[in-house]
């Protein structure tokens, strides 16, 4: 059964303590880190580097099950609208890690759905402009932010061109333990670090994509030739979404 073991919000003062029982971390270079899980996997490597390969021929138009499955997996489902505010606000405010988008081709019309995410740039101009730290990116790859080490400046999410961050408004009344969020932070996805860690092959959005048949996003290890996401970027012509920013990112899609 699913662990979805819920707990209030912790102070960060205590979490500083607890953490350093829990997990130890280790700063290699400027926003570089090697963060040792405790679970059963072996923490992040730079042997490997993660990403995702979307093919946009096959998200389904109106399709939520990749949104629905982070929303699940991170517990923001369990994070709702304030009593008082409006419908409105909520939905221009609400933290969400990966958003369904449409895309159209101003010349043929053609309309291109895909799902927008964090996109793990080697490069992170989240990374180059947050003075804390708080936004990091693992040797794997994967980027993250601490949200014990963030203040809320928000600099990130003005870094950010694909408007992948959400600040958090609202207290958080619950939450759950693999996914700590806190309100004053800011938060994005991160490739379901927690189940990378313990060995997992796959993120939530991905799998929830293949149960529903479209097996539009592919997760994998870039750095392996014999991966299914490597073979797959060197049978199909794959993009960057602003490529023209060199940054390398880990989220790639075809048939844009």
């Amino acid at each position: 059964m699913e662990d979805r073991n819920v707990k209030p919000e912790l102070g960060r003062r205590s979490f500083l303590v607890q953490g350093f029982v829990a997990a130890s971390a280790a700063t290699i270079a400027p926003g570089v880190m090697v963060a040792m899980a405790s679970g059963k996997g072996e923490g992040a490597s730079s042997e490997h580097r993660w990403g995702l390969l979307v093919d946009t021929d096959k998200c389904a138009d109106g399709c939520t099950s990749c949104v629905d499955a982070c929303n699940h997996e991170n517990g923001i489902d369990l994070h709702k609208m304030p009593e008082g505010q409006s419908p409105a606000k909520w939905e221009q405010q609400r933290p969400q890690w990966i958003r369904k988008v449409k895309l159209k081709d101003k010349e043929t019309g053609k309309v291109t759905n895909l799902p927008m995410m964090c996109q793990h740039c080697e490069f992170p101009p989240c990374v180059d402009v947050c003075p804390t730290g708080a936004s990091f990116k693992r040797v794997d790859g994967i980027v993250m932010v601490d949200r014990h080490l963030c203040i809320g400046c928000r600099y990130c999410m003005m870094a950010c061109p694909y408007k992948a961050r959400s600040f958090i408004h609202e207290d958080v009344l619950e939450q759950l333990t693999r996914a700590p969020r806190g309100k004053g932070c800011v938060e994005s996805c991160n490739l379901c670090a927690h189940r990378v860690d313990a060995g997992d092959e796959t993120t939530a959005c991905a799998e929830a994509c293949q149960k529903e048949g479209h097996q539009a996003i592919l997760f994998g290890d870039l750095k392996d030739p014999n991966s299914a996401i490597s073979v797959a970027l060197r049978e199909r012509s794959s993009h960057q979404i602003r490529a023209d920013l060199e940054l390398n990112t880990g989220v790639r899609y075809t048939d844009i």
